[in-house]
């Protein structure tokens, strides 16, 4: 049985495609975040297409949800892989943004399943969107490192390559699904503070979003984005202000912050940066 759904078949323009997945690959939310941000500003309600979980989900972790509709039905929500048109009538091109949850099982057929939609759908590029907890201060730009199929991409596009090596999350697998497909694909990858680990970071997603539009050549009105965003410095400026051991580490943390993205930046660390936090404060 064939897993991926089809609804229609948009007609796009030379269309690229965004996508990004909940999960290891997504600190503080910050790639499906700019993402979401984004569908909100099309008029993309209902996806074209979606990857049945069934063969790629342990349910006991990614359980269903009971949502209630405002008619009062009961319905379940499945942890679906959703393919979304986005026309851009302004640009020279359209989009393709895919959204999910990281699966479960049977990675390499379910980076094939995406491959497959993306071929249909006429894709010509190819842009993933992650982030991790770094040891990185709030006040710096967001720092943005990249991968991608080939190494003239990141050349073409401005991106600073990351060196990293070791585990990697679906993004890694997908991005080697579109070296086997023949996709050019680029991976953007944003550090988010480790004291901060535990919300949602709308300045990564907003730095996301600004890349993405940039490599993927596309406008954006990033006017809502930016507002939380400075509300979001705001509170965190507040509360650091009520703490002076924290905010004492966070100017030490920016003294030996390097000006530009470091290409070693590593997202297995994660946990050891949340630890040591933790360490700072409870020793202080």
């Amino acid at each position: 049985m064939d897993p991926i759904r089809r609804f229609h078949r948009p007609s796009l323009r030379r269309p690229r495609a965004l996508i990004a997945f909940e999960g290891w690959n997504d600190a503080c939310e910050a790639a499906t975040g700019a993402l979401t941000y984004l569908l909100g500003q099309s008029d993309s309600e209902e996806p074209y297409a979606v990857i049945d979980p069934e063969e790629f989900f342990d349910f006991q972790e990614h359980r269903p949800t009971v949502e209630i509709t405002d008619g009062g039905t009961r319905r379940l929500v499945w942890p679906t892989t959703r393919f979304h048109a986005v026309t851009l009538p302004d640009e020279s091109r359209d989009l393709v943004v895919v959204l999910g949850e990281e699966p479960s099982f049977r990675w390499k057929t379910f980076a094939r399943q995406i491959t497959q939609v993306l071929n249909e759908s006429d894709v010509e590029e190819v842009l993933l969107l992650g982030a991790f907890i770094g040891q990185v201060p709030h006040r710096r730009p967001v720092p943005i490192v990249g991968g991608g199929t080939n190494p003239d991409l990141l050349f073409d596009h401005g991106l600073a390559p990351t060196s990293y090596e070791g585990p990697t999350g679906i993004i890694g697998v997908l991005q080697e699904a579109c070296r086997e497909a023949g996709l050019p694909a680029v991976s953007l990858w944003a550090a988010t503070p480790h004291y901060l680990a535990a919300n949602p970071n709308p300045k990564a997603m907003l730095a996301l979003l600004d890349r993405a539009a940039t490599v993927a050549d596309f406008a954006i009105d990033r006017s809502e984005l930016e507002a939380i965003t400075n509300e979001f410095d705001e509170r965190v400026e507040a509360a650091l202000a009520d703490s002076g051991e924290l905010s004492d580490y966070i100017t030490e943390l920016e003294d030996e912050a390097p000006d530009t993205p470091s290409p070693t930046l590593d997202p297995r660390f994660s946990n050891e940066l949340v630890t040591e936090i933790e360490d700072f404060l409870r020793d202080r």
